[in-house]
């Protein structure tokens, strides 16, 4: 977990490089090829990954028995996925060399799924170390063989290569290592075990779809309605949001063990939530802060944009980080509600909201282009948080602490006033403007009593 969170940032950086080098219409062709290949390559898994991991964690005699069946199952189920992106594709006009590269993508990806299918394995006999290191070894290939284009030029075609040769050789070394620990597996299709396991997945697979849409969908929708340049703008910007969000994704599974542990204690269930309401927003409070008023610093390597085209995606930035200030307070309900079994509310309420996004992206990209991406990324963020609310007050049992939520708030804005006469006032270098309005948060934070000294020296005591 660690050295993802330590890997996403360098690959950030690197991945604005290959942005600036590429051009906006290649990336942004790139980016939409690559939104439609990972999520029908999400969705051919079935859910089977999931499923696995559970089932082996808890009764280790279901990978001998349903292993061999398991593994021909997910390799004709990619077989067929991989025709019906190629399919999809073809439908949505991809034509010639374009198609073909959607094919190679959508091939990447499906042996991508594959490695995570069998590092499941791995994770349900607890080789958590070993799984954390395959988990970055495709991305250091990658970062490495994109360093090395650089000086022959970057193009297109050895981009996709190169992420190609990244994950086949993760993919060999797993199963090296597969073979090793488990020895080899004799392969025997038998359906009834097919059947089983299909249909204790399907769900699973309707989850990933559904969230794989509401996630990536804006860049595909705006490159076939729009351009690929507008698509490209919208990229660069969601990938710093990407970014800074897997701080949340990293922290809300430990409170979803939290929840989960207290279960039937609705006094316990809301004190967790109401510390679980400071340790999530508060980081997320200051990064925020800092994009909205110092966010054109993030693309400093885009030498060959013109000041348009940064003004542009600027703009997105800070548009999408309004909506990562919301999950910021909001996400931890939604951890709440999965952690007490109303995940099926909470699925439906991320379907509403796909389809809201969907309309408002017809509505709204013809004339708004990447812009009308980030705004309706906004207006879903604010309406899928409306929803967790509501949900947790009428299904929980356990109260909104809107007294924190009011008190965050008001740091927040305290915040922005305080950057705000840094800015209009002092001609600081971004930087120093950062560091001070940083130790001026630290005060903020005891001034409002999000963090108190009494709680600090009950911590230091322990």
């Amino acid at each position: 977990m660690l050295l993802n969170l330590l890997v996403k940032p360098g690959w950030v950086v690197v991945e604005n490089l290959v942005q600036d080098r590429l051009g906006h219409h290649a990336f942004g062709t790139f980016t939409a090829l690559f939104t439609l290949a990972s999520v029908m390559a999400a969705v051919s898994d079935l859910g089977t990954t999931q499923l696995t991991t559970k089932r082996v964690a808890a009764n280790p005699a279901f990978l001998t028995e349903y292993f061999p069946t398991l593994v021909p199952l997910k390799g004709g189920l990619s077989v067929l996925f991989l025709g019906v992106v190629v399919a999809m594709g073809w439908v949505l006009g991809y034509r010639g060399h374009t198609l073909t590269l959607l094919a190679l993508i959508e091939i990447g990806m499906l042996l991508a799924q594959y490695t995570l299918f069998l590092r499941g394995v791995l994770q349900a006999h607890q080789r958590f170390n070993t799984d954390a290191l395959l988990s970055v070894l495709e991305k250091f290939l990658l970062l490495g063989l994109v360093l090395g284009l650089i000086p022959i030029g970057i193009t297109l075609n050895n981009y996709v290569a190169a992420r190609s040769v990244a994950i086949g050789f993760t993919f060999v070394v797993l199963y090296g290592l597969m073979r090793r620990l488990y020895g080899q597996v004799k392969l025997k299709l038998r359906w009834e075990h097919a059947r089983t396991v299909l249909q204790a997945s399907l769900p699973l697979a309707l989850i990933t779809l559904v969230y794989g849409l509401n996630e990536r969908i804006d860049m595909l929708m705006l490159e076939r309605m729009v351009s690929a340049r507008e698509a490209s703008y919208y990229a660069a910007a969601y990938r710093w949001g990407d970014t800074v969000m897997m701080y949340l994704w990293t922290i809300l599974p430990l409170f979803f063990a939290k929840f989960a542990y207290v279960f039937d204690k609705p006094d316990e269930q809301r004190d967790v939530l109401w510390f679980g309401q400071r340790v999530v927003t508060v980081p997320m409070l200051l990064v925020c802060a800092f994009v909205l008023f110092r966010g054109e610093v993030l693309f400093w390597q885009f030498t060959h944009s013109t000041a348009s085209e940064v003004a542009r995606m600027v703009l997105c930035l800070k548009i999408l980080f309004a909506s990562v200030l919301i999950h910021a307070f909001f996400a931890i309900y939604s951890t709440l509600l999965t952690s007490t079994n109303h995940e099926r509310a909470v699925s439906w309420l991320v379907v509403a909201s796909t389809v809201l996004n969907v309309v408002l992206n017809v509505l709204l990209m013809p004339t708004l282009g990447a812009v009308a991406g980030a705004i309706n990324t906004l207006v879903c963020a604010v309406f899928v948080s409306v929803g967790y609310l509501w949900l947790v007050q009428k299904r929980t049992g356990v109260p909104v602490p809107w007294g924190w939520i009011t008190r965050l708030g008001l740091a927040f804005g305290l915040l922005c006033a305080v950057w705000y006469g840094l800015q209009t006032g002092l001609a600081l270098h971004w930087l120093l403007e950062s560091v001070v309005a940083s130790v001026a948060f630290v005060g903020i934070l005891f001034l409002t009593s999000v963090v108190r000294i009494s709680e600090l020296r009950k911590l230091l005591q322990k």
